[in-house]
């Protein structure tokens, strides 16, 4: 009896858990559709190196430089080469 109680229990809280738990929210990424590949706008880095800095230092976390090509890819950002003769 005394084991039934105590399984019943924690089953109880696991399902409190999962309840209650918060919801998983989307990724807020720097905007980075304005900006040109290693210039001072940018801080002199490729795109995808800006955004995991930015992501970085909005975070605390880093992500993967292969994520941060695709976050560029998907909002659309210019990960083209370097403009020539600009500086």
């Amino acid at each position: 009896m005394r084991k039934l109680l105590i399984v019943l229990v924690l089953a109880l809280v696991a399902m409190i858990g999962a309840f209650t738990a918060p919801a998983a929210q989307a990724q807020d990424y720097p905007d980075c559709s304005t900006l040109t590949p290693f210039t001072q706008e940018a801080n002199f880095m490729s795109i995808p190196g800006w955004l995991r800095w930015r992501y970085l230092q909005s975070s605390g976390r880093w992500i993967s430089r292969e994520q941060a090509v695709q976050v560029a890819r998907d909002k659309g950002c210019n990960t083209g080469p370097a403009p020539t003769g600009t500086m």
